[in-house]
């Protein structure tokens, strides 16, 4: 039986230099459909395959940026290319969606433009661009923490020290850390 907001197995693998490229291509593809429905976005790369040269699990992570009274839009935009919505998992103003069969090993998610939740992923990942030290310590607690779980939420617990000490070094405050460490689940 699956736990809430676990998924099975943790797959960690080196960096793949393909990883923005298609980045690129869902993010033209995401915002042809918002265009056309006339929602203003700004589409983010975010997570571990978002950093050069990090292991990651092999999943693009994509925030699709809106502002509070675009939520809705967007979600309907993404639900016309048959994306399922999650609610917003525990993460406040960020609201995740399944992707079709034919975009799998994604994680599309849309975010309030200025909240924390998109302040954490865009830090994370612009500390770990920035700090080649950071990011191999990251990596290393990555793949130490993938190999031995089996769900995601695990995975996460057992990295929950490391992101903080990132989002301690990109300035977020001790109150913002406490509300990220708060939500303790399933992020890049």
């Amino acid at each position: 039986m699956l736990r809430p907001y676990s998924r099975p197995v943790i797959t960690v693998v080196e960096y793949d230099p393909d990883w923005p490229e298609r980045f690129e291509s869902l993010r033209a593809e995401y915002a042809a459909a918002m265009a056309s429905a006339g929602v203003p976005v700004v589409i983010e790369h975010v997570g571990s395959t978002a950093v050069p040269g990090l292991a990651a699990k092999p999943i693009i992570d994509i925030d699709i940026v809106v502002r509070a009274c675009d939520v809705g839009a967007a979600s309907g935009v993404l639900i016309s290319l048959r994306f399922t919505p999650e609610g917003d998992l525990g993460v406040p103003q960020r609201w995740a969606f399944r992707a079709p069969a034919r975009l799998t090993r994604t994680n599309t998610y849309v975010i309030v433009d200025g909240c924390l939740s998109l302040r954490n992923h865009l830090a994370v990942r612009d500390v770990l661009r920035a700090d080649q030290a950071l990011r191999d310590e990251y990596a290393a607690v990555k793949r130490q923490a993938g190999a031995p779980v089996a769900w995601i939420d695990e995975y996460v617990q057992a990295k929950n020290d490391i992101v903080l000490k990132i989002l301690a070094a990109a300035g977020l405050t001790d109150a913002e850390l406490a509300s990220i460490a708060g939500n303790q689940l399933p992020q890049s």
